[in-house]
């Protein structure tokens, strides 16, 4: 059984931030955990056990967050094939989130031309 336990006050900075986004909106996710969507694409959510974010991104960007910010930026096994990066909950600075959502933002508005 999953373990299930979060304070959705934890995702409020990041609310604040994410909704400041075009097309962006407030959201449930898995286990009704607190999410933002752009538009009806996931940029972020909390994780349901409460101690870290999901949050949409590209490989490349990826990469560099988890090289520059080791000690609050991560990746799960699940996420490992998917453009996202995780973030432990209260690890990060306002800049360092704001940075990650953009990327996000944009992963999902400028979707790269193959």
């Amino acid at each position: 059984m999953k373990a299930i336990n979060f304070n959705p006050a934890d995702f409020e900075s990041v609310r604040q931030i994410a909704l400041q986004f075009p097309d962006s909106s407030n959201s449930l996710s898995h286990y009704d955990t607190p999410s933002i969507k752009i538009k009806k694409n996931l940029l972020c959510r909390l994780h349901e056990n409460g101690e870290w974010l999901a949050v949409r991104t590209d490989f490349e960007s990826r990469a560099a967050f988890l090289e520059k910010y080791p000690e609050s930026c991560f990746i799960t096994p699940h996420y490992k094939a998917y453009p996202y990066i995780c973030l432990y909950v209260n690890s990060y600075t306002t800049e360092l989130l704001r940075e990650v959502l953009e990327t996000g933002y944009k992963a999902i508005i400028e979707p790269k031309k193959k």
